[in-house]
């Protein structure tokens, strides 16, 4: 009877906190994204010196009290997963950790010559920001696109890489001997580099006739560059779109990204729904 109950709450409890397409669950995610800001603002804020000097006590408070509340969550999750350790070494989960961590490390860390550490140490509670992926769910579907796009931008990058380097070697050739700024090969490909992707620096331009006719070439192919990417990333944006996927997470490998009918987790082949 006993353990029937566990596992009730253990099942009510991982519907809240890892299901978003319940009531209960979307006043945690709302709840807990509110907290992740207020703790990135008071990070960012704790930062100035002026304002810190003033209320050094509210932010060591403001600090542990974030602390607390998201170790809190963290455990919580632990124990409302079937395999606790694979959500640990999980992504989120190293993130989770990440940002309850360095504030117990100073704890243990003490002496004036160890201030740098711990200062160091205390930026890592910005990774409490990457903890808002749990609500980015529409988020899986652009990286789903992205995997599936990743050959072609290889292939597209490696291009890139050629174009580059030849068009630098031969902007050598034309400009080496009369414009210091060329002065070597790789500097040259950083112009092409700067110019193909219309950042345009200034810091180095041509100067010879046929330099600033193969620029003004090169200008032109970059526009016409940059749209590659975006379509390529777009049509496997379109496709992943029209996947019909819900919010359900396996409650053995915690991952996302099912179909709403699916009966079995697609990554680890477990049950969804007993």
């Amino acid at each position: 009877m006993s353990n029937r109950k566990n596992g009730s709450v253990r099942e009510k409890l991982h519907e809240i906190i890892f299901e978003s397409d319940t009531p209960a669950g979307k006043i945690f995610d709302i709840a807990l994204l509110l907290l992740i800001v207020a703790s990135v603002l008071t990070v960012m804020v704790e930062s100035i010196e002026a304002i810190h000097s003033r209320a050094p006590r509210f932010f060591l408070i403001a600090e542990w009290g974030f602390t607390v509340i998201f170790t809190i969550e963290y455990f919580l999750r632990l124990y409302c997963v079937y395999r606790p350790m694979k959500y640990a070494r999980s992504f989120f989960g190293m993130v989770d950790l990440l940002s309850i961590l360095p504030t117990y490390l100073e704890l243990l860390i003490q002496g004036t010559h160890y201030l740098m550490v711990i200062r160091a140490l205390r930026l890592l509670r910005i990774f409490r920001i990457f903890k808002m992926g749990h609500f980015l769910t529409a988020g899986n579907t652009i990286v789903r696109a992205l995997k599936a796009s990743r050959r072609k931008i290889t292939v597209f990058l490696s291009a890139i890489l050629l174009i580059v380097i030849i068009i630098g070697s031969v902007m050598y050739m034309v400009e080496g001997g009369q414009n210091e700024s060329f002065s070597n090969i790789p500097r040259s490909i950083y112009w092409a580099i700067v110019t193909l992707t219309t950042v345009g620096y200034g810091d180095i331009t041509p100067v010879t006739g046929i330099g600033q006719f193969l620029s003004a070439l090169v200008m032109i192919l970059g526009y016409a560059i940059i749209a590659v990417p975006t379509g390529i990333v777009s049509a496997e944006f379109i496709s992943e779109r029209n996947m019909e996927s819900s919010n359900q997470a396996c409650r053995f490998c915690s991952r996302e990204g099912h179909t709403s009918d699916a009966v079995y987790c697609k990554f680890c082949g477990e049950k969804l729904n007993e």
